[in-house]
């Protein structure tokens, strides 16, 4: 009897170890690299599969998100200084030009620039986070390349836009067939914070969601004023 019960024990906490494990599918912040494709003016302005200013925020949730938890990350244009102009100040704010070193290219697939190529592969991480404009011509470029040569790719759809939401959808269909897992912005920062225990990033993730969450941020700003929590 003594026996069955101590090998029931052993049981249950095999069962705990085994629950605690995250799935390997899942971003943490030192699995991934992201890279944001063209948030350029130029692009912005024919972008209509979501508003400016709820693709504005998502940019900068995961911008700054990314930057909170030390993510390598890439930032990359499309004839920048003659044609698509600067990219969103939600980026410029997170990743300054100057210091950051923003790739320039005329290549539409990014995956197809050398010095591009170069900085994400460089990065070596086998999973690759990616959001930018358009969704169909500069996203699925290198998301269907990436998938190609081995990498575990993630598309972050509303940090993404396109022409029109058909052009957008179908791209994302497009390249959920091919093998990318789709997430969104917000879904991006938690997976990171994952456990609100960890304190060092506990209030910078707050503060970011209040800034760029849209309710859920003017919901945490109230819960700690009316709770003081």
């Amino acid at each position: 009897m003594k026996k069955l019960i101590l090998s029931f024990a052993a049981g249950l906490l095999s069962l705990t170890a085994t629950a605690q494990q995250p799935g390997k599918s899942l971003l943490n912040p030192t699995n991934h690299a992201l890279v944001l494709i063209d948030h350029e003016g130029q692009m912005a302005f024919a972008t209509k599969s979501i508003s400016m200013e709820v693709l504005r925020n998502n940019v900068g949730l995961i911008a700054g998100g990314s930057k909170i938890f030390n993510v390598p990350t890439v930032v990359t244009t499309v004839a920048e200084k003659s044609f698509s102009g600067p990219v969103f100040p939600e980026i410029l704010e997170t990743y300054p030009e100057s210091s950051s070193g923003y790739i320039d290219r005329t290549t539409m697939n990014t995956w197809e620039d050398r010095n591009a190529h170069k900085a994400i592969t460089g990065k070596n991480k086998k999973k690759l986070v990616f959001a930018g404009l358009w969704t169909s011509v500069c996203i699925v470029g290198p998301v269907l390349s990436a998938i190609d040569e081995g990498y575990d790719v993630y598309v972050i759809t509303d940090a993404s836009g396109d022409i029109s939401k058909q052009a957008h959808d179908q791209s994302v269909t497009r390249m959920v067939q091919a093998g990318a897992h789709p997430i969104t912005s917000v879904q991006y920062v938690l997976e990171l914070q994952r456990d609100w225990a960890r304190k060092e990033t506990y209030k910078p993730v707050n503060d970011l969601m209040k800034r760029f969450g849209g309710a859920y941020g003017l919901g945490i700003q109230y819960a700690q004023d009316m709770l003081k929590h």
